[in-house]
């Protein structure tokens, strides 16, 4: 998929405009009156969102173009949708909005057949999942999904699983101070505990080496088989920071092991 192109859907993406965030604020008091130029101001201004998106999916085969104008219809209803009293940045809100709207069509167009029935289901919890997380400011458990569009976990778990593409676990999901995490950052690991891979006494001295933070974190994740995201949340910093001390922590206990 080429992605380094000038123009997309006959749009000069050299071009694209950027709003500040005055710029934004004004805009979007204007859309909730009702203007509509405002309103194309406001998507025109925020396109760079939905090409900074369709880079994630530079693997696909699909082409730039139906990304693009699928990812605008992302944005467009990111836009209608988005409650400005919630004090998060647009962004925050629409990224998951435009990366749902092009997974749907990237598994609409999959050459794996999955029953009607099972997308239906798919669809119901994945629409579900999106309300829950407009209105709760986090993500609803399989539980909850089930509570809401009252069908059995299984069937969900079944139904959601038929419908992804395979995804690599190095595929960078977010970049922050130009720590990138990857999918398998994400990924707990409930088989790969203390009793697999720490036995002997050389790397309990080297997680002792570590500092107390590190050894949380390296306790959290490896012993616990928790994911970044659960760390963060459990000691109270961002996943980014969790990466960036897990990663040094390992360096040190390998640079310990290989002395």
């Amino acid at each position: 998929m080429a992605l380094n192109k000038v123009e997309i859907c006959g749009v000069n993406t050299a071009k694209l405009p950027v709003l500040s965030n005055e710029e934004k604020e004004l805009l979007f008091e204007r859309i909730k009156q009702g203007d509509q130029e405002a309103r194309e101001l406001y998507i025109k201004g925020n396109l760079r969102l939905v090409l900074s998106v369709i880079r994630r999916f530079g693997s696909s085969n699909e082409n730039a173009d139906d990304l693009f104008q699928i990812g605008c219809v992302g944005l467009i209803k990111a836009i209608d949708n988005f409650d400005t009293t919630l004090n998060v940045k647009f962004s925050t809100y629409a990224v998951p909005m435009i990366i749902g709207e092009i997974r749907r069509y990237l598994r609409d167009n999959n050459a794996i057949r999955v029953s009607r029935s099972l997308r239906d289901i798919a669809y119901k919890a994945i629409y579900a999942k999106e309300n829950y997380m407009r209105q709760n400011l986090r993500e609803p458990t399989i539980m909850e999904i089930a509570s809401e569009i009252g069908i059995d976990k299984e069937e969900i778990v079944y139904a959601l699983d038929a419908i992804q593409s395979p995804v690599s676990l190095y595929e960078p999901v977010y970049t922050e101070g130009g720590d990138t995490l990857y999918v398998m950052d994400q990924v707990s690991d409930k088989k790969n505990k203390e009793e697999n891979w720490v036995e002997n006494l050389a790397l309990r001295d080297a997680i002792h080496r570590l500092n107390d933070r590190e050894r949380q974190i390296i306790h959290l994740r490896f012993f616990e088989g928790k994911t970044q995201m659960e760390v963060a949340n459990e000691i109270g910093i961002s996943q980014a920071q969790v990466s960036r001390l897990e990663k040094n922590a390992l360096k040190s206990m390998r640079n310990y092991l290989n002395g």
